[in-house]
């Protein structure tokens, strides 16, 4: 993906059979971020987040925040804490 965002936002040149806008962008993005976009669809958001640098700052947001969950979800919680967890299931 290039880098070159010298736009702000995508064109809307209809001519251009890989332009979506901003709105749809976003509705794919997780999909995008998942690697679960193909063909076409793939393209029109590689092709859009490489002119939308608002797009691309929210890509590079999620991605970064997907990555710090993961590996917060890494951690065991603190056997104290598992011991209290597992009482108060208990209870139930």
């Amino acid at each position: 993906m290039s880098n070159d965002m010298s736009n702000t936002t995508s064109t809307n040149n209809p001519s251009d059979k890989n332009t979506i806008d901003c709105e749809e962008a976003l509705k794919r993005l997780f999909e995008y971020i998942d690697h679960e976009l193909h063909g076409r669809r793939h393209e029109e958001m590689e092709d859009h987040m490489s002119k939308c640098r608002s797009c691309y700052s929210r890509l590079e947001f999620e991605k970064r925040l997907q990555q710090h969950l993961k590996n917060a979800t890494e951690q065991k919680a603190p056997q104290e804490l598992q011991n209290k967890i597992k009482k108060l299931i208990h209870k139930l």
